[in-house]
């Protein structure tokens, strides 16, 4: 989990917050208590969301599909006759 740090320490420790970056941990930045931005380091969020999407993949996979057959027209999706 990242550490929080508020927008204003962030602001005086940038130099050593991007350092701590570089070195591999993330931060969510807080603005009166609540988060509002992250700062990780790049690539973090893409092997995040590599995984997830993965994860999903893999699941979708080993769910069965459903055979609906297609007996519907454009038409009846609109409600017109």
């Amino acid at each position: 989990m990242p550490a929080a740090i508020s927008a204003a320490d962030a602001n005086r420790e940038f130099s050593k917050l991007l350092g701590r970056v570089r070195a591999g941990q993330s931060f969510v930045i807080t603005s009166h208590g609540k988060p509002v931005a992250r700062l990780v380091p790049i690539g973090a969020e893409d092997r995040v969301r590599a995984a997830a999407r993965a994860a999903l993949f893999k699941r979708l996979r080993s769910q069965k599909g459903e055979r609906i057959p297609r007996t519907w027209t454009r038409d009846d999706l609109y409600d017109r006759d």
